[in-house]
């Protein structure tokens, strides 16, 4: 099993990495460009017009290397059916923005309304193939959330999405976080001898590193909305059928932070008319405070590998 996951991760890798060269080019020739956010930090403007949907590319690294090193099964349709299905929301609102010209991509009505109906069918297929249990981390115990278990599965997976996707901003950034989550999930695969999650966790820690290539700053690429929504679907899939959707806040702990700075932000200006950060997600925050993109990045990275060690040891 051990070489599947090795071969699993090197083969997404360079599926990934082989890519770039074909796709970017290809991406600037439709004028796939992002348009930055004028609001936002001035040292992004000079980002506009970057390849945007990137995602595609490690995408595509993935669901080859998992399709060739694991059996097709229940649990991995589940897996597929949350990367590519959030995927696929995400590739909607990508193509909107950039072919249509729709600067908001799908309406937040639309996007919700995809994102709650393919949560309950995952959660749906969840309950039915692993039961209604969840661990519990430090505690070492499982707790049964019965009829309780598809409306918090619900609220897992859409907000782990969303809340990746908000991770999504600087050079680098949701990536390189991405990777280590994936990472841990390829670990704990090993652990619990299943080739299925081990494979499709290895592929996708591959595909994000190749594409860490292109992404990293200066980035060449983004990877948009159709990487961001995958990413987030793969993650808050993984956690559910390995049963640890109850790990996401000390693992995710970055995508929590930037969740959490948006709504903090957003009620401080209704409440009171003030801003509690200087701009949200947190990581513009701290940005404007005088960080380096670069070191940003860098440090919400360690963050996140500090939180895998963590994890690790909260269920040790």
């Amino acid at each position: 099993m051990l070489q599947k996951i090795i071969l699993a991760t090197v083969v997404a890798f360079v599926l990934s990495l082989v890519s770039g060269p074909l796709f970017i080019p290809y991406l600037r020739k439709l004028k796939f460009g992002q348009k930055v956010r004028e609001d936002g930090p001035k040292s992004h403007l000079k980002k506009s017009g970057t390849p945007t949907m990137g995602g595609i590319m490690f995408i595509t690294a993935t669901v080859i290397s998992t399709l060739i090193f694991s059996h097709w099964n229940k649990y991995l349709s589940i897996l597929l059916l949350g990367f590519l299905g959030y995927g696929l929301i995400g590739f909607a609102d990508d193509f909107l923005k950039v072919y249509f010209k729709r600067p908001l991509g799908l309406k937040a009505r639309e996007k919700l309304i995809g994102q709650f109906l393919l949560a309950t069918i995952i959660s749906y297929f969840a309950q039915k193939y692993v039961g209604t249990e969840v661990i519990f981390p430090f505690l070492k115990t499982t707790i049964d959330l019965g009829n309780l278990y598809i409306p918090f599965m619900v609220f897992v997976i859409v907000g782990t999405v969303n809340s990746v996707n908000l991770t999504d901003g600087l050079d680098g950034l949701a990536a390189g976080v991405s990777f280590i989550v994936m990472a841990f999930f390829t670990m704990t695969a090993l652990f619990l001898n299943n080739i299925t999650y081990g494979a499709f966790s290895a592929a996708l820690t591959g595909g994000l590193l190749g594409f860490l290539r292109y992404n990293r700053h200066p980035a060449e690429v983004f990877m948009g909305d159709t990487g961001s929504l995958a990413i987030g679907g793969a993650i808050a899939t993984a956690a559910v059928l390995t049963k640890l959707p109850l790990i996401l806040p000390l693992l995710g702990i970055i995508y929590v932070a930037e969740a959490l700075s948006v709504i903090i932000q957003v009620l401080s200006f209704r409440l009171f008319s003030k801003r509690v950060f200087k701009m949200s997600p947190l990581h513009h925050h701290f940005e404007l405070s005088g960080w380096q993109e670069q070191n940003v990045v860098y440090a919400f990275w360690i963050v996140t590998l500090i939180a895998m060690f963590i994890s690790f040891y909260s269920l040790s």
